[in-house]
């Protein structure tokens, strides 16, 4: 990946706020049905699929999940949601979806190659697919017509060049969920940023804390050089402030993603700052432009990705961003 992605990402901006967020392996799916009372779709109510690789646990998801129902309230739609960290599963329930005869489908694409055909199928069957969260480089060749997330690289950047302006030399960046193309993308941000650290990743298991704070721990004793910890969510975040502890090191943590957990953390200090993408405004943008299409013929972003991030939340702006935080929106 190089710089010259701003050419192919949308003017509506990258929010650097004054201070400097999906995922593991679990074959668990999980689903839910949200119908909602509001304004109404011309031909008696819209049904929106929305499907995602969630891993169970994972509390970015819960936000992602509030912004949606919140459009589909407004917007009076039967929301439907499902997910499976497993890409070749998640597919699996794309398909199920097309099979029942959703109106519109929204979904992530964290192994885009696993999800081609069923985007095909979609598309086939004139189901309109928009995609958020992860997918950056691949929803136009995929075949969704619509993209709302964060550039994960440019975040990974922005992260790297903090880390380095605050003295940072090694960082340790553990990916949780493994061959997610989002989460890989903001660790070779952070490795390609200018701030001066170097940075090598750590594959670890997301579905099992135990395991993850086993990892971390076996390399912070391994190499004591490690000086900041970049996590790829909040959760891992919180687990990795214990192995912290428990290897003796004096290293540093920032994540990306925010939870009320990692918030209250940067409030007292123990986590330095976290990238957040902005989880509430991708799921509320992708439902509400499905709304927006199938109401009006509205196609947002002109061709490009709308940018919901990165946005950095760290001591400078936490007073602002703790209270939605606490209010599952942040």
């Amino acid at each position: 990946m190089k710089l010259s992605r701003f050419s192919r990402v949308a003017s509506v901006g990258i929010v650097l706020a004054v201070g400097l967020a999906a995922c593991g392996s679990d074959a668990k799916s999980s689903s839910g049905s949200s119908p909602a009372g509001g304004g109404g779709f011309t031909n008696g109510g819209l049904t929106i699929a929305m499907i995602t690789h969630e891993t169970p646990g994972d509390t970015y998801w819960d936000i992602v999940k509030a912004g949606a129902n919140e459009a589909a309230k407004q917007h009076g739609i039967t929301l439907k949601y499902s997910s499976d960290p497993d890409f070749t599963k998640q597919a699996v329930l794309v398909q199920n979806a097309i099979d029942s005869g959703v109106d519109v489908i929204a979904m992530t694409a964290a192994g885009p190659s696993a999800l081609g055909d069923v985007v095909k199928a979609a598309n086939a069957a004139k189901i309109p697919v928009v995609m958020f969260d992860s997918g950056i480089d691949d929803w136009q060749k995929l075949g969704a017509m619509m993209y709302f997330g964060s550039d994960e690289y440019l975040g990974g950047v922005a992260l790297g060049d903090r880390i380095g302006a605050a003295g940072g030399k090694h960082i340790l960046c553990v990916i949780h969920q493994e061959g997610s193309v989002a989460l890989e993308a903001r660790c070779q941000g952070t490795k390609d940023s200018k701030g001066g650290a170097t940075s090598e990743n750590i594959q670890v298991n997301g579905s099992d804390d135990a395991s993850v704070n086993a990892s971390i721990t076996a390399k912070l004793q391994q190499d004591p050089s490690i000086d900041w910890l970049v996590t790829m969510g909040a959760p891992v975040a919180l687990v990795s402030l214990d192995a912290i502890k428990t290897a003796g090191s004096s290293a540093k943590v920032a994540t990306f993603d925010l939870n009320v957990a990692a918030a209250h953390a940067i409030k007292d200090g123990t986590i330095a700052m976290a990238v957040d993408a902005q989880p509430y405004a991708q799921g509320y943008e992708a439902v509400d432009s499905l709304w927006l299409f199938n109401t009006n013929g509205n196609d947002l972003g002109g061709g490009k990705a709308v940018l919901t991030g990165p946005s950095i939340v760290d001591a400078s702006n936490i007073d602002k961003v703790l209270p939605f935080a606490e209010g599952g929106t942040r």
